[in-house]
């Protein structure tokens, strides 16, 4: 897309109801890119999907017309519901470039898109801030979008759905301010710098947390430490903290209700 014209966003509904919490995330979404923006819902369940199927054909062409890709899938057991495992498991020979030694590679067809996840679960809200059991759910959906190239805008999540019928007011809320963020996105957005950016503050943040642990503890003990001893001890504080940061952002990043 260039800039000045409008975006087309792609709908992806991996569930099984049409006027379930899943479908319902979704239209928030969609309702709310703007009237200037075309777009497109897919329920999946409408199609036959497999590999080397017209349908499954149609709709790749579909996702290389669009700037937006919205996915919709609650989370099952703890992991992405089968429909939307499904679509995305036979897109593979389809969406990407395979060398010599079986890697995946992008294809410039969908370099630099944008996609938004949603998802939800049974799982109460207290219970999945501290489990994460939508955590896979976003992780996979994650995985294959990132391989073909294309850039996070945002993610929701909806807990304790068993007996929820209607999406919460505030759930409703958050969901139209994606949907506005995703009408507003332009593709091929360089991310290298924010991420520099981004890894520059937490290189610096972790090394004044660690000169703080080291000179509290050296304070308290009334010790003083030589070149080395000082370097190394250091060293291993800043490692300590770093990991738990990294694992931070690459694991624990999701959002939770």
């Amino acid at each position: 897309m260039k800039e000045g014209l409008l975006v087309k966003i792609i709908g992806i509904a991996g569930c099984y109801k049409r006027d379930g919490i899943t479908k319902q995330m979704l239209d928030q979404v969609l309702a709310n890119v703007g009237p200037e923006n075309e777009v497109e819902q897919i329920f999946l369940l409408d199609h036959k999907i497999y590999p080397g199927s017209p349908e499954l054909d149609n709709l790749v062409e579909k996702l290389k017309q669009a700037d937006v890709w919205v996915l919709a899938a609650p989370t099952y057991w703890g992991a992405l519901s089968g429909v939307m495992k499904n679509f995305l498991d036979c897109l593979r020979q389809l969406t990407l470039r395979f060398d010599k030694n079986g890697d995946p590679h992008p294809l410039e067809t969908f370099l630099h898109k944008h996609y938004v996840l949603l998802t939800n679960c049974y799982t109460k809200t207290w219970e999945n801030m501290f489990t994460g059991t939508t955590d896979t759910a976003l992780r996979t959906m994650d995985k294959v979008m990132t391989t073909l190239g294309l850039i996070k805008a945002g993610e929701a999540v909806q807990t304790n759905t068993y007996f929820l019928t209607t999406l919460p007011a505030k759930k409703q809320v958050e969901l139209s301010h994606l949907g506005q963020k995703a009408g507003s996105l332009q593709r091929k957005d360089d991310q290298t710098v924010k991420r520099y950016i981004e890894l520059f503050f937490i290189v610096a943040a972790m090394a004044f947390i660690t000169m703080l642990i080291q000179t509290g503890v050296l304070h308290l003990l009334g010790q003083t430490l030589g070149f080395w001893n000082n370097y190394i001890s250091f060293v291993v504080i800043f490692f300590i903290l770093l990991s738990i940061t990294l694992h931070f952002f690459t694991v624990v990043k999701h959002k939770r209700k």
